[in-house]
């Protein structure tokens, strides 16, 4: 392995090699030349004392009397050397020109400096590999990550309470014969704090946290990836007790197919490599491998059996008291209005991840900072929110002509007004037809309730919700002038009717089978549309039926632009009232 003195005393060799051979080549003098007429004509004289014989287009001689060689023309003779010799001139042979010898030796440096690249380049990967096992501060003042520092997860905390105790007292669970798990999986959402909570774990251990990312391993050159996965353990044997964290595990770690090309040779010798090492160390001696990942159906069997990745534990995204425990840690050292409620912020923020939750709060804090405001307040968490979910509003409107804030008006009113009757556990807490940055015409947000299960009524529901924009513009403007605004909508639709037929066996037609196992889709497909139908029919009706609440939604929208939870609540109860 080249180390860096040494790279660059080869590189001054390699360019001295270069100007010598330049020089060579290029700055000496132009010999004399001769003509082969005048040759013969210096011999018939008697005035040739010395010729060279060679198999190049030139042949040197030398005069009698002179120190330099000339060169003339080569007629590659065979009688030549007879004639020569014959009027009694010295004569040599040469197989190997000056040209031939300079044309040898620049390959010859070609082949050495090409070498020496990819030997520098291979030694590069493996000095790469060491810079990446760096034992990391988790926090940029050097103190450790605590449980204390993570908000929420506490079913995973309490996962790998145990693995905490097995690494900071391995002699404990010996006497039972007990082993530690070689290693942990954590999957789940991007942003639920996987790698947050691997680094709590070597910090409530007090051991050494080895970070890498799967990519790390992926190179162009093969061996290189399983020689990182090799340097990788080696470091952390040397620390004895240690979390081994390998974040992006499915880079690496993808179920290999039978008869793979070798394309894959790389990745497949990483992986193997990592096996290995797993299976390698002893389960008694403090060390734990960490991994994680979006997809765990993506890894291969290999690394999910027992030996390698022993326990798979979830990071989900957090429940409604969670998600008040990561905002109140992210409140901290913020000046918060009193008017703020925390409560309400964390019901609005269903499906919202730990991450999404700190940038909501970072959000909030930037608007408050560019308005100046003594605090930061309720608005500035609305005007986080609703940039997060839908972009920024569009501030010039100009152009956006009647016709279309109509269809966006009776498009919204109708997705609110159906979420309101069908779905009244549902939060509306904004309807609008203000355009945003990230292309959307309008949103009407349907925030869930926290719920672990959905009921089969409750997902038929959400498809009516979905078609209810789209049925609106047909009941207003006609079949004829539906737009493309409901593309997104029927996108929902179709993946809710897909998985309520073959994962939830709900479909009466195609009963309790899961038929994602099967390769034919055909009739599934027709189900899926006569189901969509049906279920559009309904939510049209329905429209229909409360079209005069829709009038009143769309109306005070087209005037207002933004309507609020409450007002809407006011026009659907006023509606109502007038029918009843």
């Amino acid at each position: 392995m080249f180390n860096k003195n040494n790279i660059i005393k080869y590189s001054i060799i390699f360019w001295i090699i270069i100007v010598l051979a330049y020089i060579t080549i290029f700055n000496r003098d132009e010999p004399e030349t001769y003509t082969y007429n005048q040759f013969l004509e210096q011999i018939r004289n008697n005035n040739v004392e010395k010729v060279v014989l060679s198999e190049s287009s030139k042949l040197t001689f030398k005069l009698k009397g002179k120190d330099t060689m000339v060169f003339t023309d080569n007629p590659r003779k065979e009688s030549l050397k007879e004639e020569l010799l014959k009027n009694n001139i010295a004569v040599e042979e040469s197989t190997f020109s000056s040209s031939s010898a300079i044309q040898t030796a620049l390959s010859l440096i070609f082949i050495g400096a090409m070498f020496f690249y990819f030997n520098k380049i291979t030694n590069k990967g493996h000095e790469k590999s060491t810079m990446a096992v760096v034992n990391q501060s988790p926090h940029a003042d050097g103190a450790l990550v605590r449980f204390t520092d993570i908000a929420g997860n506490d079913e995973a905390k309490d996962s790998v309470s145990d693995i905490i105790d097995f690494i900071k007292f391995p002699e404990k669970y010996s006497k039972y014969g007990a082993k530690m798990p070689k290693g942990l999986i954590f999957y789940g959402p991007p942003g639920t704090g996987k790698t947050l909570m691997a680094k709590a774990i070597a910090g409530e251990a007090g051991v050494p946290f080895y970070a890498v990312s799967g990519s790390d391993f992926v190179q162009m050159y093969v061996g290189v990836g399983a020689s990182r996965i090799r340097d990788l353990f080696k470091k952390a044997r040397e620390s004895e007790k240690a979390v081994i964290f390998i974040d992006e595990i499915d880079a690496i770690g993808k179920k290999r197919a039978l008869g793979n090309s070798g394309a894959n040779d790389e990745r497949d010798q990483t992986l193997n490599a990592l096996l290995t090492e797993m299976s390698g160390f002893s389960s008694s001696n403090g060390i734990i491998v960490i991994a994680a990942t979006n997809r765990i159906d993506t890894l291969d069997e290999a690394l999910l059996r027992p030996g390698r990745f022993d326990r798979h534990i979830e990071i989900g995204l957090p429940d409604f008291n969670a998600r008040k425990t990561i905002l109140s840690y992210y409140f901290k050292e913020k000046p918060i209005a009193p008017t703020v409620d925390i409560l309400n912020i964390a019901k609005q923020t269903v499906y919202f991840s730990g991450a999404m939750l700190e940038n909501l709060v970072n959000e909030a804090s930037i608007f408050a900072a560019k308005a100046e405001s003594e605090a930061i307040h309720t608005e500035h968490f609305d005007q986080a929110y609703y940039t997060i979910v839908a972009g920024s509003e569009k501030k010039d409107r100009s152009n956006i002509k009647e016709k279309d804030r109509q269809i966006t008006a009776y498009h919204e009113a109708g997705h609110a007004l159906v979420t309101k009757i069908l779905l009244p556990e549902n939060s509306v807490s904004k309807v609008t037809i203000i355009p945003s940055t990230k292309g959307i015409g309008g949103f009407s947000l349907n925030i869930p309730p926290d719920k672990m299960y959905y009921t089969k009524k409750e997902l038929e529901a959400q498809i009516m919700v979905s078609f209810a924009g789209r049925a609106a513009e047909e009941l207003i403007f006609g079949p004829d002038s539906i737009t493309t605004g409901a593309s997104n909508d029927i996108e929902k639709a179709t993946s809710i009717v897909k998985d309520y037929i073959t994962k939830y066996g709900m479909s009466q037609k195609t009963g309790l089978i899961n038929t994602a196992l099967f390769s034919s889709d055909t009739d599934i497909m027709q189900e899926c549309a006569e189901i969509l139908d049906m279920l559009y029919k309904e939510s049209f009706a329905l429209i229909k039926e409360k079209s005069h609440v829709l009038d009143k939604i769309a109306n005070t929208l087209l005037r207002k632009e933004s309507l609020e939870e409450e007002e809407l609540d006011a026009i659907i109860i006023s509606g109502n009232k007038i029918t009843a």
